[in-house]
């Protein structure tokens, strides 16, 4: 309900005089008058119209010239305002959820912090533990990179990369390859390679190549194609053949048996890393539990698996 203001008429009785009666009339038209209506939130222009009528009816408003303007003055002045108070909300807001951005980030990284502390640590633990073992992580491409040359390997073969002075000519490479010996040089100086292979290879299936003229690519074809070398040549660093991780990919391109031999040492491998038993020790277990519940009279409490 809407109270516009107060209006009290006086009726001016018979016996009044002409000036009192003037005098009242110009007393009465300066007194508020009372205007009452209920607003509607479905049709709030009703209450506007009225309140312009009750305006037309109860003053001379209306009989000015600049009415209209000044009824579209004060309509622009409330929209103005409305405007910057929803402006002023949404800034707020904004504010707001920046500041809940700022303490969800701070949380992240307060919380990350210790992770990559102990990230850090198993890093060093994993480092001395290489140095106790003397074994050295592979590199991508499961061989190692050592300081004249490096190597990575597949199943099936080794491959041998050793840097040289651009513009090396074949001529001036020295390169023998023997079953279960390498060695490489240039000529007029000390060999880079000459050592014992780790494991046979097929001297008829290898080759050497110059690459880019700054490099020579010796490929070695395996002889044994179901086991990981640790070196190259003996005596060389050896890496942890339990953290080689060959291509998926290349197993496609494997036979049946081979494919199975290898997916077998590959899952052998990953058991052993986390401490569980491998398939031929699982195997082990199942034909103890076949057989310990076909003899149910025997007493196996002190049977190990071996």
């Amino acid at each position: 309900m809407a109270i516009i203001s107060d209006i009290q008429e006086e009726q001016s009785s018979p016996e009044t005089k002409p000036s009192q009666a003037a005098a009242a009339s110009s007393s009465s038209s300066s007194k508020a008058a009372t205007f009452t209506a209920k607003l509607d939130r479905s049709n709030p222009l009703g209450l506007v119209e009225k309140v312009l009528e009750f305006l037309a009816q109860e003053s001379d408003f209306f009989k000015k010239e600049t009415a209209e303007r000044e009824v579209a003055s004060i309509a622009r002045a409330l929209r103005e305002k409305e405007r910057k108070k929803e402006e002023e909300e949404r800034k707020k807001r904004r504010q707001a959820e920046e500041e809940r951005k700022e303490k969800a980030e701070a949380e992240k990284k307060s919380s990350e912090e210790p992770k990559a502390e102990v990230k850090k640590e198993e890093t060093v633990e994993e480092g001395k533990k290489e140095e106790e073992s003397g074994l050295r992580v592979p590199n991508k491409g499961n061989g190692l990179d050592l300081e004249k040359y490096s190597w990575t390997q597949s199943l099936q073969e080794v491959n041998v990369v050793i840097p040289v002075p651009t513009g090396t000519k074949s001529r001036f490479v020295v390169c023998e390859i023997k079953k279960n010996h390498l060695k490489f040089g240039l000529k007029g100086q000390p060999p880079i390679i000459d050592g014992e292979l780790f494991q046979a290879i097929k001297p008829d299936d290898c080759y050497w190549s110059i690459e880019d003229q700054s490099a020579v690519s010796i490929l070695l074809t395996k002889h044994n194609q179901m086991e990981w070398w640790k070196s190259l040549v003996k005596g060389d660093p050896e890496i942890d053949t339990q953290k080689v991780e060959p291509e998926p990919s290349k197993l496609s391109d494997l036979d049946s048996e081979t494919r199975q031999t290898v997916e077998k040492m590959m899952f052998d491998q990953r058991q052993k890393q986390m401490g569980l038993p491998t398939s031929e020790e699982m195997q082990k277990q199942e034909i103890l539990k076949k057989f310990m519940s076909e003899h149910p009279e025997m007493d196996f409490s002190r049977a190990k698996i071996q």
